[in-house]
């Protein structure tokens, strides 16, 4: 419920600006914001890992690299809000993984331990030193295989909102992400669809907390992709929070949901033995929290799993966040802040 409530309140902050001035803070949040990237010089490319291409954006060379882990679901580029300040601060690498934006798909590497192995050749190739690594989410796992498995390459570790202990079965089958974007895309490949943007604006559960208003917002998706059946979708009258979540399903394999579905996205990977393994610099960030009505954990974590999780890392600062998941993209000021004292760690 907090979801939909931090996105009726976006909605009554912008609607003070006046319509037009919320219609287009909507539809042109991320022109706007990727205008800013380029204009700080990132260029996008693309590297063979292991047989599989993986595209990534580089920043200018102003610090140590870091690389930036998204979550599921987005691409690099949901990134947007904070590349041109930490570009001021570091040599930035931000990918996107395998089944996301313009990355291979790639199923049999859809496991933090396959990607994660891929993502140290990655930075053996293309970084060339060691880095500091953050990951968003999922993203977040990511960087926690990577300063377990990889110590010689990662110099430092930010975790943002990971869900840690969380997407371990049978705990997962009460989380937001597995009764929402993990069952659609396990029920769409099974369902025959092809259209997989389409599909969830249907069946979706995040769609179903807005209740009366759920036919029109799945009516206009629908209706805009029928119109545009290549582009992401843009819902002109939803803030860019939840524009954001339909811009990264343009281009999303739900194949990597499945893996999140079945547990095998964990093959191999024992999160809290992983954890105790980190010997670098550490951040763990948490944002808001809450269980629903049925017992469903609305978040990546609760306060639990986060103790859980700082009792585990040797040498980690916590900060807990007034924030919804999406902390980066939602108060890119505070990340910035958090990613620039960090610096002065290592």
């Amino acid at each position: 419920m907090k979801i939909i409530l931090g996105i009726l309140a976006t909605i009554l902050a912008l609607i003070g600006l006046g319509i037009g001035g919320f219609i287009f803070h909507t539809l042109t949040y991320f022109r706007r914001s990727m205008t800013a990237v380029f204009r700080a010089g990132f260029t996008e490319k693309q590297v063979s890992i292991n047989g599989s291409t993986i595209h990534y954006a580089e920043g200018p060379a102003n610090g140590p690299p870091l690389l930036l882990i998204h979550g599921q679901a987005v691409d690099w580029q949901n990134y947007a809000r904070v590349l041109p300040a930490l570009a001021a601060h570091y040599h930035i690498f931000a990918v996107d993984c395998y089944g996301h934006g313009r990355s291979a798909c790639a199923p049999e590497k859809y496991s933090a331990a396959a990607l994660g192995q891929d993502l140290a050749q990655f930075i053996r190739e293309v970084v060339g030193e060691t880095a500091v690594v953050s990951g968003h989410s999922s993203g977040g796992l990511l960087a926690v295989w990577l300063a377990a498995n990889a110590l010689e390459l990662v110099r430092g570790v930010v975790l943002e909102d990971p869900p840690l202990f969380t997407t371990t079965l049978p705990r997962a089958t009460k989380t937001w992400n597995y009764v929402d974007l993990a069952t659609t895309a396990h029920n769409f490949l099974a369902s025959g669809e092809t259209d997989f943007v389409a599909y969830n604006a249907q069946h979706s559960k995040l769609f179903t907390l807005f209740k009366g208003l759920q036919p029109k917002l799945t009516k206009t998706i629908l209706d805009y992709r029928a119109k545009h059946p290549n582009d992401p979708v843009k819902v002109f009258y939803m803030p860019p929070v939840l524009n954001e979540l339909l811009r990264g399903l343009n281009n999303y394999d739900p194949r990597f949901g499945q893996a999140f579905y079945d547990g095998s996205w964990n093959n191999n990977f024992d999160q809290a033995e992983a954890l105790a393994r980190i010997s670098v610099p550490a951040v763990l960030i948490h944002t808001n929290w809450q269980y629903d009505a049925d017992g469903i954990l609305m978040a990546a974590m609760d306060d639990k799993d986060a103790e859980q999780a700082r009792s585990l890392i040797p040498n980690v600062q916590f900060y807990k966040v007034d924030s919804g998941h999406g902390f980066h993209f939602e108060k890119p000021g505070d990340f910035v802040h958090i990613m620039t004292n960090f610096k002065k760690l290592l």
